[in-house]
């Protein structure tokens, strides 16, 4: 089972970045997808997860971040608008069994991460 996360890159503040998360080994429609962030020295902060058709975000990120998923293809991207220069993070994908395990932050699986760096 592995989660592989894509798409991180450096953008100025303001910028778009979508990251893109791959599950392989199985399939992950009846599980609930995440996106986590931590900065070097800090916890791990949730930042957004869909669980079937509903999503939900940290107040920080809402109204500029949006997550989905494509059941098909076991992928959940995460939509990053209006980038700040405090969203700079390493993100994790994350795949949990039901939307608890993913708000207490303790997912089944962990994708490796993708470094994500907002310039002032």
């Amino acid at each position: 089972v592995q989660l592989q996360a894509s798409g991180g890159g450096l953008v100025q503040a303001g910028g778009s970045l979508r990251l893109s998360c791959a599950a392989s080994g199985r399939t992950f429609r009846n599980y609930a997808l995440a996106w986590f962030r931590q900065v070097l020295g800090k916890e791990r902060e949730f930042v957004a997860s869909v669980y079937y058709s509903g999503t939900n975000y940290a107040d920080s990120v809402k109204g500029r971040f949006t997550i989905s998923r494509d059941n098909a293809k076991d992928t959940v991207d995460l939509q990053m608008n209006g980038l700040k220069p405090e969203d700079t993070a390493v993100y994790y994908c994350a795949a949990g069994f039901g939307l608890p395990s993913i708000l207490r932050g303790t997912p089944a699986y962990w994708g490796q991460g993708t470094q994500v760096t907002v310039s002032s």
